[in-house]
């Protein structure tokens, strides 16, 4: 099983109100992720704990330069963003290290998968 983690608590909320259903992450991905797989969403820091919000499946992977992101692509991924410039100072931050136009990046779209009690 993989999963998307994301580091920063501020996510919970969006992630589990369903307003953030894709991310943003740098490089190509398309070996890691794929339509169709199952992974957890977890929220926590690398090398330490983390916690499983939900189970959801990949509907989407995309690979395209930053200046490329559409508005969709990054109001799915924060809610709060609206141009390329907030995404490409996020990622920077994330990274530690400066995130250009050209910078390769990986869409992910995603949807939670709803594990309801098993029928008697």
């Amino acid at each position: 099983m993989f999963a998307l983690n994301f580091y920063s608590p501020l996510f919970i909320d969006q992630l589990r109100k369903g307003r953030k259903t894709a991310t943003i992450r740098l490089g190509d991905k398309r070996a890691k992720y794929a339509r169709g797989q199952l992974v957890w969403v977890t929220i926590g820091h690398r090398h330490g704990p983390r916690q499983r919000l939900f189970t959801a499946i990949i509907d989407e992977v995309t690979v395209k330069r930053v200046s490329d992101l559409t508005q969709r692509e990054i109001e799915r991924d924060n809610p709060e963003f609206r141009l390329v410039e907030d995404v490409q100072q996020f990622l920077s931050h994330i990274y530690s290290r400066p995130i250009d136009l050209d910078d390769e990046v990986t869409i992910v779209h995603f949807s939670e998968v709803i594990e309801y009690p098993p029928l008697d």
